[in-house]
């Protein structure tokens, strides 16, 4: 599809619609936003646009649409998949202006927020009122890029994913048409659920301008537990049986060996070197909290487990996820000039054991050195698998093997990304994973985006 530039012209358009100053076509603010955490190759915009309202928004995209000039919205810029990276230049739209906590609808547990807002600023506001919106991907993501990746993190388990707590949108589509979808209710039957269509549409369809959030009450008791194991097979058959129990860990983390040698360099921390299991149960009492954890005890036993420390206090459970957080920054800083290709896969809870005993196996056949880990309770596989550009026999090794996997995941009616997005890097498999149907998604795409100028290049090719 043939784009069109932004020129001297376009430029003075936009000046009219923003302030002046919220147009930038400067060199270091191009750069700033031509790529995100992923090692995919930087793509500038050809301008940087800081929108202050859905009015605004809409006066940009009619003139995008006309002139053809792709349009890539841009949260905080932590996606791991290319997600907002202008890969056909044009025009990038920065939410961070738009960062406002519009109504604060506690008895309903709900907030209505601009996309924006940072989610640990919204729960550090909310935590003195006794709720949470608990998706949690780490990173310091904006709402806005959560719902356009469908981000989820430690706590998906118990909680469910941001599609589970989006309940309105307000959207701009590409002909700069304002609609709202979806509502305060708790439930509907009415229609189809257009909230679910955008959000994980990682901006391909329009601009996500309002969220209206389901929140949830902030826990009364919790207890975190780590479990050391000496194999990897002990730790993931402990996984399946725990869940196969009808408990719901609030989290369940899997890390490999090498994933807790670098958090040790990178964070100071004196963790054994062994395949490792953190995990963190919620409850309204505590003796409730108790008897799960003395069959959760058992299970680790019976796989052979040689630590299994429960009831940590606040302080070293803050340590361990703090550490945890840490991975891909512990990971980096390990392999210092190297490149690391992040695995997001995820497969049905029994083929977990399975998916971890392939990647493990595909990476030491090819010589590649992978880091393993990932919210192992919900199926997630995480990897990180080196990448030397020095070396372009060894990248391309790292190339085929991170593949091998993915493909491995489909196969066992998992999916190439459990909560990363499509992106860039994994646009190579939809078709594989969705068959015809991905069809439907490109007829949906035209219907609501005939000129392809919404975050061009993602999903499909």
């Amino acid at each position: 599809m043939a784009y069109g530039s932004v020129t001297a012209q376009e430029i003075s358009l936009f000046k009219s619609i923003v302030a002046p100053e919220k147009v930038s076509a400067g060199e270091s603010v191009r750069e700033l936003h031509s790529r995100d955490e992923s090692f995919h190759k930087r793509c500038r915009p050809e301008v940087v646009i800081f929108p202050g309202s859905s009015k605004e928004i809409s006066g940009i995209l009619k003139v995008a649409n006309e002139k053809r000039i792709p349009v890539t919205p841009w949260g905080a810029g932590t996606s791991l998949e290319g997600n907002p990276m202008p890969c056909m230049g044009g025009i990038v739209l920065d939410m961070q202006e738009m960062n406002r906590i519009l109504e604060e609808r506690e008895g309903d547990f709900q907030v209505v927020v601009e996309p924006g807002v940072v989610y640990k600023e919204l729960n550090k506001k909310f935590a003195k009122k006794g709720l949470f919106f608990p998706p949690d991907p780490g990173a310091g993501a904006t709402i806005g890029g959560m719902v356009a990746n469908n981000a989820s993190g430690i706590q998906t388990l118990k909680y469910g994913a941001t599609k589970d707590y989006v309940m309105r949108l307000e959207v701009v589509l590409p002909t700069g048409e304002i609609i709202r979808v979806g509502s305060n209710a708790v439930k509907s039957s009415s229609g189809y659920d257009l909230c679910r269509l955008f959000t994980g549409s990682e901006g391909t369809l329009g601009v996500i301008t309002q969220i209206t959030l389901r929140l949830a009450p902030l826990p009364l008791h919790f207890t975190a537990v780590l479990v050391n194991f000496n194999s990897v097979e002990d730790a993931t058959q402990s996984i399946y049986q725990i869940m196969c129990t009808g408990i719901t860990p609030a989290a369940l983390e899997f890390l490999d060996g090498n994933v807790i040698e670098a958090i040790n360099a990178f964070k100071n921390t004196q963790l054994e070197t062994k395949p490792t299991l953190f995990m963190e149960f919620h409850g309204s009492n505590e003796a409730g909290l108790k008897e799960e954890l003395f069959l959760i005890e058992e299970i680790c036993a019976s796989n052979n487990c040689f630590l299994y420390e429960a009831g940590i206090g606040r302080e070293e459970r803050d340590r361990l996820w703090e550490a945890r957080y840490a991975t891909f920054e512990a990971m980096k800083n390990a392999n210092r000039g190297m490149e690391i290709i992040i695995i997001d896969t995820a497969a049905p809870l029994s083929r977990y054991p399975q998916m971890v005993d392939f990647a493990r196996k595909e990476t030491i056949s090819k010589g590649v050195k992978g880091y393993i880990f990932g919210h192992a309770g919900s199926g997630n596989l995480h990897m990180g698998l080196i990448k030397d550009n020095n070396d372009l026999k060894q990248a391309e090794t790292a190339m085929e093997a991170g593949d091998a996997i993915v493909r491995r995941a489909i196969d066992l009616g998992g999916t190439a990304t459990g909560e990363h997005g499509v992106g860039i890097g994994k646009r190579k498999f939809m078709s594989h994973e969705h068959g015809v149907s991905l069809e439907i998604m490109k007829r949906i795409k035209f219907l609501l985006d005939p000129h392809g100028i919404m975050n061009p290049g993602k999903i499909f090719f």
